[in-house]
């Protein structure tokens, strides 16, 4: 039933708008490392495991891509679909399966606010982030510091 959520981006876009806005407030609290933190951590990974199988990468990039994980992709690509897309939109590695991309293409259209960001190239995982809460991550911009040699 949560999952189904997803089909209603719009909606987790404008939860997703909110719960930004109000972690900004407590920002001095929510650091990296922290206490805090390692309360966050399990109950982040239960509210986005449920809503969008999360993967706990640490820099969810949701907002992004139609509110559909892209780390739930066989091959972890975060920049669109592989080559390897049937033509009824389904994945090459489980053709019974609806291709990750394909999704987030369809649901970012749906997205008023974040919707056009689906077309930005993401950098590659960091994975030194794994693990740790994407929130606090965002807050503090871990998320967008790039691995090195990444321009």
């Amino acid at each position: 039933m949560l999952r189904r959520l997803q089909d209603s981006p719009h909606l987790l876009e404008l939860a997703y708008r909110a719960a930004a806005r109000s972690l900004g407030a407590f920002q001095r609290w929510l650091t990296p490392g922290s206490p805090v933190e390692r309360l966050l951590i399990p109950l982040e990974e239960i509210g986005k495991r449920a809503l969008f199988d999360c993967r706990m990468c640490g820099q969810c990039i949701l907002h992004s891509t139609g509110m559909t994980c892209p780390m739930t992709c066989p091959k972890n690509l975060r920049n669109g679909p592989c080559g390897g897309v049937q033509l009824n939109g389904n994945c090459e590695i489980f053709p019974d399966r609806p291709c990750v991309w394909v999704q987030a293409w369809e649901r970012s259209k749906r997205m008023p606010v974040y919707g056009a960001e689906i077309r930005r190239i993401q950098a590659p995982l960091n994975h030194q982030l794994l693990g740790t809460s994407a929130w606090i991550n965002d807050l503090h911009r871990k998320d967008r510091l790039t691995p090195k040699g990444w321009a």
